[in-house]
């Protein structure tokens, strides 16, 4: 991870600080091209956005006074590394009225913390269990 915290006059980093942009597979932009896109030496995966890519957002916006974007960018960082399903399945979960209990969200967070560890976004399901529990969300709905 770069240890350089961007502030909001860095933005766009892909103009102003180029240095500190790397694709998933570790590409500076200079090394992704049409050219390297079409010989296979630069793939798909490495234009994926990483997590690190993620926290300088987070660090640009907060430095902006957008804390609550910040906090946004901070948890996707943390779910950049999730797997695909994993996400989806959490994803239904979280819909009113498929969880059946509070239970149910909570052993979710507690997977998310440990096996992933996505604290922030373990955070959030915990806040959304104790929601759902007082409006009485874990009815079946559909």
């Amino acid at each position: 991870m770069t240890h350089e915290r961007p502030t909001a006059q860095d933005y766009p980093l892909a103009e102003r600080r180029p240095e500190l942009v790397r694709g998933a597979g570790g590409n500076a932009l200079d090394d992704i091209s049409i050219a390297t896109l079409s010989s296979g030496d630069v793939c798909m995966e490495n234009l994926r956005i990483t997590p690190d890519a993620l926290r300088q957002q987070a660090s640009i916006a907060r430095d902006a006074g957008r804390a609550e974007l910040a906090d946004n960018f901070e948890r996707a960082a943390e779910m950049a590394t999730i797997p695909q399903d994993v996400i989806m399945s959490y994803y239904e979960l979280l819909r009113p009225g498929r969880a059946k209990g509070k239970d149910q969200l909570l052993a979710a967070a507690a997977q998310l913390r440990n096996d992933y560890n996505a604290p922030l976004i373990a955070a959030f399901v915990e806040e959304a269990a104790d929601v759902y529990d007082r409006r009485g969300l874990f009815r079946f709905r559909y």
